[in-house]
């Protein structure tokens, strides 16, 4: 009886206004369940958002500074040379005339002068320094044969080509060959004495029984002496009387 009762209360309820007050019920709990919804969803996205943001906390920030581009430079081709600056013409200085003192003539020209006027003089056959001198009466050494030995001469230092006279006045009593001493010419002066010119390149200036005065040419200074080859340039002179080698030192003018 009570169940009938109340389940006609309830259907009066709600063919009334109770079926707006639960209609608004509804949607006032579908409208707070709504914004319940959203807010949740703001605060997750926003707590997403703060842990995904990169952290700046005691981190150190390095500043890089880039230096700047370097400028390309380019060689400058060819470059003008600068313009020289004239400068102003010195005043010409004439140069005064030297004064040179005159060479005194040789003394081998002198020497040929006073053997044509005295025939009985001796005059050296050519100018130079001696190398080695005449020694009979002792040993020297040889540096050509290196062994000790007489040496009937002497000899005079003078560049090969170099032109020998005659030391005395005479007649070329023979040219020949010498194993040691190589081209020889002899000539004999008529008094007992000879002079040989020793050493001498080829051909002669003179023929056998040629007469020549002091100073005429004989020839000239080469290098066949076989036993002298080892010596500097020279010719071998020597002088006999009688057929014996004597000093010709003895006979030169000093």
């Amino acid at each position: 009886m009570s169940d009938r009762n109340s389940g006609g209360k309830l259907e009066r309820f709600f063919e009334g206004k109770g079926f707006y007050i639960v209609l608004f019920l509804c949607a006032a709990v579908i409208g707070v369940s709504a914004w319940m919804l959203a807010s949740g969803n703001r605060t997750m996205l926003k707590e997403a958002n703060e842990a995904n943001r990169p952290r700046l906390d005691n981190k150190k920030v390095e500043t890089v500074i880039l230096p700047p581009a370097k400028e390309e430079v380019r060689p400058v081709i060819n470059p003008e040379p600068p313009v020289k600056p004239e400068e102003p013409d010195e005043p010409e200085v004439k140069a005064e005339p030297v004064e040179t003192e005159a060479e005194p003539a040789e003394e081998t020209a002198e020497v040929f002068e006073e053997s044509t006027a005295d025939s009985n003089v001796y005059i050296w056959p050519l100018t130079g320094d001696l190398e080695r001198g005449h020694c009979t009466d002792q040993l020297s050494y040889d540096m050509t044969l290196h062994d000790w030995r007489t040496h009937e001469g002497i000899d005079i230092l003078s560049p090969m080509g170099s032109t020998v006279t005659a030391a005395h006045g005479g007649t070329v009593e023979s040219i020949y060959e010498d194993s040691l001493y190589g081209t020889c010419v002899r000539v004999a002066h008529g008094d007992g004495t000879a002079s040989i010119y020793a050493n001498l390149s080829q051909p002669c200036a003179v023929n056998e029984g040629d007469v020549v005065a002091a100073g005429d040419v004989i020839g000239a200074v080469g290098n066949t002496a076989i036993c002298e080859s080892g010596q500097s340039s020279h010719l071998h002179f020597a002088i006999e009387v009688n057929g014996e080698s004597v000093d010709p030192l003895q006979y030169l003018p000093a």
